[in-house]
């Protein structure tokens, strides 16, 4: 094909840079170069070919990186589409250090850790938030992930783990003490310190910050898309965003969210979104514990759909363990996205309604969701 494209520019324009120029970008927008995967790659099949590309497709999944000599040989002799050996290779890439990289990968694409390096928050108001802080935010997040792969753990620990992962720079920060240096190291924590699994972590809350304020709606959206799976629709056409000057500036941001609301276009995305996000609202722009705003007692009553209503991030918490299979279901969609390298399709449905009542009969453990993950249809296709 790129040798084709080359001689059509060629024969056209008799300009052989216009030739080379038309061939490769023929061969950058080719599938071949896009996708790992062979196009025509069946990964149920029991040739040799096949076998080779889920050997390739499983190192990069869970390693990020080429399959070693191990996973190779299994696929070249055919081995590896043995179920039983496929299960045994797939638990041994979990258990290898190389792993991490798929907590490290996987948590920054699914819970948007990324948009850290784009958060500014304003320096008059915030001073103490520098490039070192947000990376420390970044890596607590990391290791929370990784200590569910590395040891197995329910993946309901991500919303409430029994430690979390903290040096020196991000303790203070938390406002916690008798922790020093700047090497991580798990930390056991009390209610009182406010913090544990995702909702607490100063990488998300800060993320879905703005400059000077807190932002219910972002955090709220945040919630329902990536733990819930429920993403609100956009807004509608000619809405524009709560702005600082749309509305009085002495206004706490509940009254300004409310003022938001007075339009029925908005309020019928915004009465999902809100409860959620209100119900973070002791965390300030930059994930710090706060009782007060404005110099007025924080007001964090929040809801959820199908739960009712609660108060603060302890009961949006519970109220997420109520219903663990969404959030295992949604975990599970994302991981696939990211295993597969592509959406998801009305047909893979049932793949993952399939790995989620399997998890929930194995505790919800992490390696069960992965193994239920590789055997299924649309990573074997």
């Amino acid at each position: 094909m790129p040798l084709q494209l080359f001689q059509a520019a060629y024969a056209e324009t008799e300009d052989y840079e216009a030739g080379i120029e038309r061939g490769l970008a023929g061969i950058l927008a080719s599938p071949h170069f896009l996708f790992r995967v062979e196009q025509t790659a069946d990964l149920r099949a029991s040739d040799a070919t096949a076998a080779i590309e889920l050997a390739t497709r499983l190192s990069f999944f869970l390693w990020s990186s080429l399959p070693d000599e191990e996973l190779l040989s299994a696929a070249e002799s055919g081995g590896l589409l043995q179920p039983e050996i496929l299960r045994q290779q797939t638990a041994r890439l979990l258990s290898d250090s190389r792993a991490a990289s798929l907590a490290e990968n996987f948590a920054d694409q699914w819970l948007y850790l990324r948009n850290l390096q784009a958060a500014a928050p304003d320096a008059r108001l915030f001073p103490d938030v520098d490039q070192n802080l947000k990376d420390a935010m970044r890596r607590e997040t990391e290791l929370l992930f990784l200590d569910v792969l590395r040891d197995d753990r329910s993946v309901l620990q991500l919303l409430r783990p029994s430690s979390i992962w903290l040096n020196e720079r991000l303790a203070r920060h938390y406002g916690i003490s008798h922790v020093l240096g700047s090497h991580f190291r798990r930390v056991d924590v009390s209610p009182a310190d406010h913090r544990g699994g995702l909702l607490r972590q100063g990488s998300v809350l800060l993320a879905t910050s703005y400059a000077t304020r807190t932002s219910p709606v972002l955090r709220g959206k945040w919630v329902l898309e990536n733990l819930l799976g429920s993403p609100p629709p956009p807004p509608p056409p000619g809405v524009s965003d709560l702005a600082d000057n749309t509305v009085a500036a002495n206004l706490s941001v509940r009254e300004r969210l409310a003022a938001h609301r007075e339009n029925a276009a908005c309020a019928i995305c915004h009465d999902r979104i809100d409860p959620v996000g209100v119900a973070l609202e002791n965390f300030d722009a930059v994930g710090r514990w706060r009782t007060q705003e404005q110099e007025q007692p924080v007001v964090a009553d929040g809801g959820l759909s199908g739960v009712g209503g609660f108060t603060g991030v302890d009961g949006l918490e519970q109220a997420l363990l109520q219903r663990p299979d969404l959030f295992v279901r949604t975990l599970t969609e994302k991981l696939l996205v990211y295993g597969l390298g592509r959406g998801l399709q009305p047909e893979d449905g049932a793949a993952v309604r399939q790995i989620v009542r399997q998890a929930a009969a194995d505790d919800y453990r992490f390696a069960s969701i992965v193994q239920s993950i590789v055997a299924s249809v649309p990573f074997r296709k």
